[in-house]
Order: structure tokens, then C-alpha cells, then sequence
């Protein structure tokens, strides 16, 4: 097996970006639809099996503080915590954050793809309330360091 990216023949992407691609996608549009159901979300991941099959992951919410407020950050160690156990089983994963984006005046899904060979792949969308539910801007290209194929 070699190491060189596959490229499908018609667009010059490599297997490899696609997997990065579909695999941020479904994450963001994901939690698009979680912040659009439910007004929120947790930090959650996605993974992408040895054979393509895409698959949710995610943990309970640990005991809310004095102010009813439950803490993300470490909700999102937690989660990558767990992606990095279970590394072996997965071609890439996508973690999903609420952040917030004092440069945008607003809040903002962020996500990171990590691939197993190395490349990441990170964006973020930011949103606002509006009276229909939230409107969401253009996806960014954004930064990330690899947190789960690291040692």
C-alpha cells in the first residue's frame, strides 16, 4: 500500500481531502441542525470508519455549576480524549465546538477534521438569533493544530 494520495481522476482531489471534507461537513451541518432544533449544542465528534460509514459521538453533559451552566471545555477534552483511544478504528474525525467570535460580534460552530495520515482541516460558521431561529453566515477557513493524532 502506498503512502501517495489517490486522487479520483475528475476533480484532482485526493481520497483523503474528501474524507476530511465529508467528514467536517457532516459535523457542521450536524450541529447547524442541533442549534437549529434545539437553540444549542454540546461539543460532540464524528467519525469516518475504515469503511466510510459516518457515526455520531457523543457524551453527557457533566453536573451543571451554580449557575446551571455546564462546562464545554471540558465536555470537548472529554470528547477528544475519547476520539484519541479509539484512533486506531478511524480514517478521520471531526470535533464540533460553540464558540464565541468577539471579531464577528457573534457565536460561531467551529470545527477541526483530523485525518490519520496527517492533514487537518478546520472552519467555522458564524451565527446569529434571529425570530425564525439563527441566521448563519458563510463558512471560514479557520486554524487547528492535530489533537488527536498526536502523542
Amino acid at each position: 500500500m502506498s503512502d501517495q494520495p489517490v486522487t479520483d481522476g475528475v476533480s484532482g482531489e485526493s481520497d483523503q481531502d474528501r474524507e476530511l471534507r465529508e467528514t467536517l461537513g457532516t459535523a457542521l451541518g450536524t450541529a447547524q441542525e442541533h442549534l437549529q432544533q434545539n437553540g444549542g449544542f454540546f461539543p460532540f465528534g464524528v467519525t469516518l470508519s475504515e469503511d466510510g460509514e459516518l457515526r455520531i459521538v457523543m457524551i453527557a453533559p457533566g453536573e451543571p455549576d451554580e449557575n446551571g451552566d455546564v462546562d464545554a471545555g471540558q465536555m470537548l477534552s472529554d470528547i477528544q480524549d475519547l476520539l484519541r483511544q479509539g484512533r486506531d478504528e478511524f480514517r478521520a474525525i471531526a470535533v464540533v465546538s460553540d464558540v464565541s467570535l468577539p471579531d464577528h460580534g457573534s457565536d460561531g460552530i467551529h470545527g477541526a477534521a483530523e485525518h490519520r495520515n496527517g492533514d487537518v482541516l478546520a472552519a467555522i460558521i458564524p451565527y446569529s438569533p434571529t425570530a425564525e431561529g439563527f441566521a448563519f453566515s458563510a463558512m471560514e477557513p479557520d486554524t487547528h493544530e492535530p489533537s488527536i493524532w498526536v502523542d
